[in-house]
C-alpha cells in the first residue's frame, strides 16, 4: 500500500514523539530483528528503528528492505533513524480531530 503525502505527513507528526522501539546492531537484519519488528508493527502500527553506525548498509536501504519484507511503508528516514508504518485493521486508531476543532469561530 502506498501512502499519500497527506497520510505520510500525519504519520510523521505522530512519530515525532516516539522513541526507537527496534535497534539494528552490527549483525544487521537478523530473523530476531524481523520478528521483533513484526511484533511491534502488529501492536503499534507505527514504529521507529535505530540503525547502529557499524551496519554497512545505509539506513534508507535497510528501511526499504525491511518495509518490503514486512509489507510496511517507509514514512521517513532521518539520520540513522527510520520510521515504518503498517496498518493493522484489528487496532482502533485514534480519530484525527476535524480541521476546525480548537479554532474560535469568527464573530
Amino acid at each position: 500500500m502506498a501512502l499519500t503525502s497527506k497520510e505520510r505527513s500525519r504519520l510523521r507528526g505522530e512519530a515525532h514523539h516516539l522513541d526507537p522501539a527496534v535497534h539494528i546492531g552490527q549483525q544487521g537484519v537478523t530473523p530476531a530483528v524481523l520478528q521483533s519488528l513484526n511484533d511491534v508493527l502488529r501492536a503499534r502500527e507505527l514504529v521507529k528503528i535505530h540503525v547502529a553506525r557499524q551496519v554497512e548498509a545505509t539506513p534508507r536501504e535497510l528501511a526499504s528492505e525491511l518495509a518490503g519484507q514486512l509489507d510496511a511503508d517507509v514514512v521517513q528516514v532521518i539520520g540513522r533513524t527510520a520510521t515504518l508504518y503498517r496498518e493493522n485493521p484489528e487496532l482502533e486508531r485514534r480519530k484525527q480531530p476535524p480541521a476546525s476543532a480548537g479554532r474560535v469561530p469568527p464573530r
